[in-house]
């Protein structure tokens, strides 16, 4: 379908919820969302694309036909939607990295010495299968911790192949392992041992943990106090691990609490579980590029992800953000969890604290896993996506001109390299062959110079950029592009746009399409960065510009005095009014003769033609 076509078909939707599905060429399906009103949803991809994200424009321009799934209410499209992101895993679509699902934990029950392993999906092998559980990472943890507290084999070992061969291994003296491989140990002892486990996998922590204080005091009684001590040990094992597990099962946990963080480089989606009100466990997400969603959007889609395929929740989740569907999520969570699951955007107190902690710790692991090179590379890469360009920018050069009349005309070269300002290479320019105000004309001079010298092999000019930002918008733009055109550059060219608060809002092309640039914050910053650099140093320029001129004296353009000249001059008559009427030898009193005479002789002129030089003054009051 055409793009005429596709906005035809989006105008002719109904105002109904429900599911829309895009679609490439190849019929695969590549982005997924609801809608509350599908019309309005969908219509708007087709509409002014300037207004979208370098993203979004990347998969409206992928799109060749879409299909829509009407629903009774936004309760099914949400339920919906989570089904067919689960299925499809959509390019663009907001998708944990974790593609192979949540993680269960399996016992090869048909061994005769059956172990603990990782298992993506529950299969029907004959195996026990515990969960789904969280993330890969804490599932592994409690099966380590459980192989710790009750002393089972983690080594390479095959139980009963292995038995008797040879000697403990190193898990065994560091009192991690019972050493199943010897001898003395029977098959009935560790089946007992896995029974204790699997109770344990089960929350029947209480019952395994009386078991287990029963033993020691017997053991005590029996005067058995390293068997005891060994008890002990175990049952402390165990109480330890009693809240870690639940909280990994996310069976008891009390609350949960959503973090977020949007880096230049990498973004970290956080979940900190709460059991009794301790924290327990946390769960982290790094994305290894910033997206360009709302932070709601993301939050929202990520949520969906995270609790979608569980069946066991928390009885309340925190998040950092209003995600505009809380209703219809808290319904299907409760649903799944068959109790009532709440969701809260706190705003304040305690709750927010909490909010404020999980988005710090998605905030230091993204500074943790970014070195500043990445965060540049990844600034710099998305950035040349924005403007379409075939290569990141390296070198960025802006340019500014700065006035308050027809005098004093300057403007500025700021040099951005890396994304870093390259301040060794930043030029000011006298603007030198016009009257009155004019920026355009300013900036066509300044360009001209600027690259005719580049092009004459100057080796203050003799690097060339890689975008040209132009502090005006489209007029500004062009005036580049007929200077480079003139000169026979080609050099991508954007203009930078201002709000009423005088802040870089979107950068324009010589074309008039507007790249909006505030929904990424790190972008957003880079370019504010470049303009209010370009501007501060055409400002500065110009102020000393004019600091200069307002001392320039009528003794400045007399041959033979300078500033020494002048200054005893001014000391001695105390204004110009006064040197102008004196006579030859009064002047000769205070400079040497032949500069006496030069000054008498230009100011006698200028009283022949009675056309007396205009008086200026200092800050001092003094005619200068």
């Amino acid at each position: 379908m055409t793009f005429d076509e596709l906005k035809e078909k989006a105008h002719s939707l109904p105002l109904k919820p429900g599911v829309y599905i895009m679609q490439d060429k190849a019929n695969t399906v590549i982005y997924v969302g609801k809608a509350k009103a599908l019309k309005n949803r969908v219509s708007q991809y087709f509409q002014d694309q300037s207004r979208h994200t370098e993203k979004t424009r990347a998969m409206v321009s992928q799109i060749d036909h879409f299909d829509v799934i009407i629903a009774d209410s936004e309760f099914e499209a949400l339920v919906l939607e989570c089904s067919l992101i689960k299925r499809h895993q959509p390019k663009y679509n907001i998708l944990l990295k974790d593609s192979k699902g949540y993680p269960y934990i399996c016992l090869a029950l048909k061994e005769e010495y059956p172990r603990f392993s990782l298992a993506s999906r529950a299969e029907e092998d004959g195996a026990r299968y515990f969960g789904p559980y969280g993330s890969r990472g804490n599932t592994q943890n409690i099966i380590d911790a459980i192989c710790a507290a009750l002393r089972l084999p983690t080594c390479r070992k095959k139980f009963p192949r292995d038995i008797g061969k040879e000697r403990p291994c190193l898990n065994h003296h560091m009192g991690n392992c019972d050493a199943w491989c010897r001898e003395d140990r029977t098959g009935e002892e560790y089946q007992e041992r896995i029974s204790q486990a699997v109770r344990l996998l089960e929350g029947k922590f209480d019952e395994v943990g009386e078991e287990l204080l029963g033993e020691m005091e017997q053991a005590a009684e029996d005067l058995r106090f390293e068997k005891a001590a060994e008890l002990r040990d175990r049952y402390k094992a165990i109480e330890l691990l009693s809240k870690r597990q639940k909280v990994v099962a996310c069976a008891m946990a009390d609350t949960d609490v959503a973090g977020f963080h949007r880096g230049e480089a990498k973004s970290c989606f956080s979940v900190l579980h709460y059991v009794d009100g301790e924290l327990a466990a946390k769960d982290m997400e790094l994305f290894d590029t910033p997206m360009e969603e709302e932070e709601n959007e993301i939050v929202s889609s990520l949520i969906k992800q995270y609790y979608g395929g569980r069946g066991n929740l928390p009885r309340q989740i925190l998040l950092p953000c209003d995600i505009g569907d809380e209703a219809p999520m808290m319904r299907m969570l409760s649903e799944a969890a068959g109790r009532k699951v709440t969701i809260i955007t706190p705003q304040r107190g305690a709750k927010m604290d909490l909010i404020r902690l999980a988005n710090t710790n998605a905030r230091e692991e993204v500074e943790r896993a970014t070195t500043r090179e990445e965060r540049q590379n990844k600034l710099l890469e998305l950035l040349g996506k924005m403007l379409g360009l075939p290569e990141p920018p390296d070198r960025m050069e802006s340019y500014d001109i700065s006035n308050t009349g027809s005098s004093d005309i300057v403007a500025s070269m700021v040099v951005f390299q890396g994304g870093k300002p390259r301040k060794r290479d930043y030029r000011h320019f006298k603007i030198k062959n016009q009257e009155g105000p004019d920026d355009y004309s300013a900036m066509d001079e300044v360009l001209t110079r600027r690259f005719q010298r580049y092009l004459d092999g100057d080796e203050k000019f003799n690097v060339c950029p890689d975008i040209l930002l132009i502090d005006g918008g489209v007029t500004h733009a062009n005036v580049a592009v007929r200077v480079l055109e003139k000169l026979g550059l080609s050099i991508p060219v954007f203009g930078m746009v201002k709000d009423g608060r005088h802040r870089t809002r979107a950068l324009v092309t010589p074309e008039g399409r507007e790249i909006g640039i505030q929904q990424n914050p790190a972008i957003f910053a880079l370019i504010g960065q470049i303009q209010e650099e370009t501007h501060r140093f055409a400002i500065e320029f110009h102020r000393l510009q004019r600091s200069k001129n307002s001392y320039h004296s009528a003794l400045d353009d007399i041959p033979g005095v300078g500033k020494a000249r002048r200054a005893q001059l001014l000391k001695h008559f105390k204004s110009i009014k006064n040197i102008r009427a004196a006579s030859l030898a009064e002047l000769e009193e205070v400079v040497p003769k032949n500069t006496a005479k030069a000054v008498y002789e230009y100011f006698r002129s200028f009283l022949e033609k009675k056309e007396p030089k205009e008086l200026q003054t200092d800050s001092a009051g003094h005619d200068v």
